[in-house]
């Protein structure tokens, strides 16, 4: 089956804080009074709650019937927290995206090495006033809170009126405030209840992505209210229809014009052009009160500048400005509503022997899975922070991205969009049947058709994802109930978006189950690394397959544990792979948890069986929670899986992906270090992650051979005979007989100072953008000591804070805001956050007793 899907996609309108004609969307971040309670404070749960929050989801029901408003009063109302004279000066001060479990500390009770061990659970209210003028209430405008995640079961209360709320952690949703807004001062209380249980891994908790107020006129663009796609995409010509569906949720009848017009954003400066490439034509629509109506209209682009995956292809943007107009009485014409979207054209082809094709050229999926959390500073989406991680998976390599396993904060698909990563867009970690007590299966039954359709409907048109996942390693996949709630999500995708197809992250359902028969795209978990991939494309002839989730190599940053296997691929308890007595797992990036596998075990699947579409591994980044295997009690904070670890150091792991996913790249990397005062005479091998033709290692000047790139099933240059003496290793690549790639490790004596470094010389004044300061420990001719563990002290001077300290080691129970840590391998790690409003010189200073210090310098601008 070859499925070709040639469409023209938009990101998340209103996706700058800017008002343009008839519209405003404003920032609701800052001002906000903050109080955590461990036990229940006001008598209130998602059950007494459950029948008034409901109906919120109605604008996302197509399938069953639509939630009717209780009668009556609704609760909440008598609670002092909603209450405009509640005096909440002793609560805390914060701004959003806020993360109130990430300052720790760790150990928390009741919360299991699995979610991170910090403190997710308990009730959490959140106050703020909103200042409204006359014109504001006057009854010609909608105002609507828009939340783009809230953790978890929120509901919403308004002058001390229940509003609604929305109890999935990772959706985004809407609520109207308009009916219960007055002039003056309004108070805005928003309730969250986190229970023990309720993830597999470190979910955080609280209001941890950006809120917004929409301003509107009563008519004007509906949420998520432009739908585009293209029935012909090609370089020369793109015929673009769009759906604009338009609200009227006033009195009256209205009759308004609506236009779009196109513009070409420049992929340097992010700026919108000024001349529109198209515009389709305005079309005059009637729409009755209390009722939306669709209008369609097609128009064509010459020369389309497209969208595709970096860096083979060009990430190309655009922006869809979608105007409404409208006649007053007096017969004046203005503007009611602008809509800014922004899209890419690009075409997708789903082909079951070659693969995914962009824009019909093959392009092979090396991508990595992520959990949400951004390590130190948590849950709370912060733009730069994903930025880093982004721009690390790029150096590596990687193409794509999934997002385990649940749906992103919109600003991560529009970094993907702009910095040209593939996206696979997940929705849910289970359905009807539950992995732990209270996660997402007890919402199932209400709320997976609202909240399926409004993840699609939110970010269907974002050109970087490239496809749905309806669940991950769900427990029902191997019996016909699997096949029968697969089966409704993916037609719930399909209804909401047609142009994309769906998969769902299999580790168990074999070929013949109903859920693999159902599903669009076979998404494997581990299967294919043992052969299944054969079994399910002979089964399938006509699906495209992947590895949905790949790997699951554990290892600790710098740490090398011996003897070291001769295999390419062992259980990480084969002895050198794991030192339970410190929770080691070794950085020969050999060992698996059993389910898994090393790279280099994949890289043979993938060899063997050249129709798999590509991988998405397990995973790109350390993440908060799960530290396999050392999870249970008294275990660690944190996973092993990341090819960077949780502090964004890379692992060795990234430089054997990065071999292979950039071949051209010239680029040698040794490992281990070379500092075993403990090892003089023993053996210590030693292997180089290269895609050269040939390598040669030095040891100590002497060559230890010189090795032609290994044969089938191998992917790493190995010297396993290597006794250690003190001196220098150096690996010398050849690439077409030509010297192509040098790398060296050198003994290093005793500590003596710290070295600092920054990600980047300056930051914006913002408030929110951060510096990433960098320490290694070194010694007197600056060579890093490997195995240092010395405590080192950031103080930071000028128009910034620290905010965090971290060093990659999954064990450090080290609360993260801490100013002290000590160096693992060697390492550590401080973010730095800029004042808002200010501007100069930040100071970074990092001490450690009986060692020079280091400094650098931000500019913040």
């Amino acid at each position: 089956m070859l499925l070709t899907f040639p469409f023209l996609f938009f990101a998340l309108a209103g996706w700058v804080n800017a008002a343009t004609p008839g519209r405003d969307r404003a920032s609701l971040n800052t001002g906000w009074r903050f109080a955590r309670f461990t036990s229940n404070p006001d008598s209130l749960s998602y059950s007494t709650l459950k029948s008034w929050i409901l109906p919120v989801a109605n604008d996302f029901i197509v399938n069953g019937a639509k939630h009717q408003v209780p009668s009556g009063t609704a609760p909440g109302g008598n609670v002092a927290y909603v209450q405009g004279s509640f005096n909440d000066a002793g609560w805390q001060s914060v701004d959003l995206p806020h993360d109130w479990a990430i300052v720790g500390p760790f150990n928390a009770p009741g919360i299991s090495g699995g979610m991170g061990r910090l403190p997710t659970n308990g009730v959490g209210w959140y106050r703020r006033n909103l200042s409204m003028t006359a014109s504001d209430v006057d009854g010609s405008k909608s105002l609507f809170l828009d939340v783009d995640g809230a953790m978890s079961y929120a509901a919403v209360w308004l002058n001390g009126n229940l509003v609604g709320g929305w109890p999935f952690g990772y959706a985004s949703w809407r609520l109207d405030l308009t009916r219960y807004l007055k002039a003056g001062d309004n108070t805005l209380a928003v309730r969250l209840d986190n229970e023990l249980d309720n993830s597999r891994w470190y979910p955080g908790a609280g209001i941890y992505r950006n809120v917004w107020l929409v301003k509107v006129d009563k008519t004007h663009v509906a949420q998520y209210g432009t739908q585009i796609t293209t029935p012909s995409v090609s370089s020369t010509s793109a015929t673009v229809n769009v759906v604009v569906q338009v609200e009227n949720l006033g009195n009256a009848t209205r009759q308004v014009d609506v236009t779009t017009d196109i513009y070409p954003i420049d992929q340097a400066s992010g700026a919108a052009g000024t001349a529109a490439v198209a515009s389709i034509k305005s079309t005059t629509v009637s729409v009755t009160a209390g009722k939306k109506q669709a209008v369609n209209g097609s128009v064509t682009v010459t020369n389309p500048r497209l969208w595709g995956p970096a860096p083979g292809q060009t990430p190309n943007l655009y922006l869809a400005v979608t105007t409404l107009s409208a006649t007053s009485a007096g017969g004046t014409k203005s503007v009611i509503d602008t809509y800014e979207t922004r899209f890419g054209i690009r075409s997708i082809t789903y082909d079951a022997n070659k693969g995914l094709l962009v824009n019909g050229k093959h392009v092979y999926v090396q991508g990595t899975c992520n959990h949400h959390d951004q390590g130190a500073i948590g849950t709370a989406f912060n733009f730069r922070a994903t930025q880093r991680q982004f721009q690390t998976l790029l150096e590596m390599g990687s193409n794509a991205l999934r997002t385990s396993h649940n749906p992103p904060a919109p600003e991560f698909l529009d970094l993907a969009d702009t910095m040209g990563l593939m996206v696979l867009d997940e929705a849910f970690d289970c359905w009807s049947q539950g992995k732990t007590s209270n996660d997402y299966s007890r919402l199932y039954a209400d709320w997976h058709e609202p909240d399926m359709r409004a993840i699609i409907r939110r970010d269907r048109n974002h050109p970087s994802v490239i496809a749905w996942s309806i669940g991950n390693e769900i427990p029902e996949q191997g019996s016909s109930q699997g096949g029968s709630e697969g089966g409704e999500l993916q037609d719930i995708a399909r209804f909401e978006d047609p142009t994309r197809l769906c998969t769902t992250a299999m580790n168990s359902a074999s070929e013949n189950t109903a859920l693999a028969g159902a599903i669009d795209i076979v998404g494997l978990n581990y299967q294919g690394e043992y052969g299944a991939y054969g079994a399910f494309h002979s089964k399938f002839p006509n699906k495209m397959i992947w590895g949905s989730e790949t790997a699951s190599c554990i290892s600790s940053r710098g740490t090398y544990l011996f003897p070291v296997t001769s295999s390419n691929n062992a259980g990480y308890n084969t002895p050198g792979g794991a030192d339970s007595s410190h929770m080691w797992l070794s950085a020969y990036e050999l060992g698996n948890p059993g389910w898994g596998s090393s790279p280099d075990g994949v890289f043979v699947a993938q060899d063997r069986f050249p129709f798999v579409a590509g991988e998405f591994v397990w995973t790109g980044f350390d993440y908060i929670g799960e530290p396999t295997p050392y999870g249970g009690n008294g275990g660690a904070r944190s996973s092993y899986f990341g090819i960077v670890d949780l502090a964004g150091f890379k692992k060795d792991r990234f430089y054997l992906y990065q071999a292979r996913w950039r071949p051209d790249l010239p680029m040698a990397h040794i490992l281990p270090h070379w500092t075993w005062p403990d090892r003089v005479g023993q053996t210590t091998p030693v292997h180089v992650f290269s895609a050269a033709d040939e390598v040669e290692l030095f040891v100590n000047g002497a060559s230890a051979g010189r090795q032609k790139r290994p044969g089938a099933s191998v992917y790493r240059f190995r010297w396993d005979s290597v006794k250690y003496s003190p001196g220098e290793l150096r690996a010398v690549a050849y690439k077409n007989g030509a010297q192509w790639a040098v790398d060296s490790r050198k003994t290093a004596g005793n500590a003596a100072a710290l070295r600092v470094t920054v990600d980047r010389a300056s930051i914006a004044g913002d408030g929110r953008d951060l510096a990433y300061v960098s320490v290694a420990v070194v010694d007197a001719a600056g060579t890093v000591v490997p195995r240092a563990a010395d405590t080192v002290t950031f103080a930071v001077s000028g128009p910034g804070k620290l905010v965090a300290t971290d060093n990659g080691d999954p064990t450090d129970m080290t609360a993260f805001p801490s100013a002290s840590r000590k160096a693992f391998s060697g390492l550590a790690m401080g973010i730095v956050r800029s004042d808002k409003g200010k501007t100069g010189q930040v100071t970074v200073t990092a001490t450690a007793q009986g060692l020079t210090q280091g400094q650098v310098t931000i500019t913040v601008n």
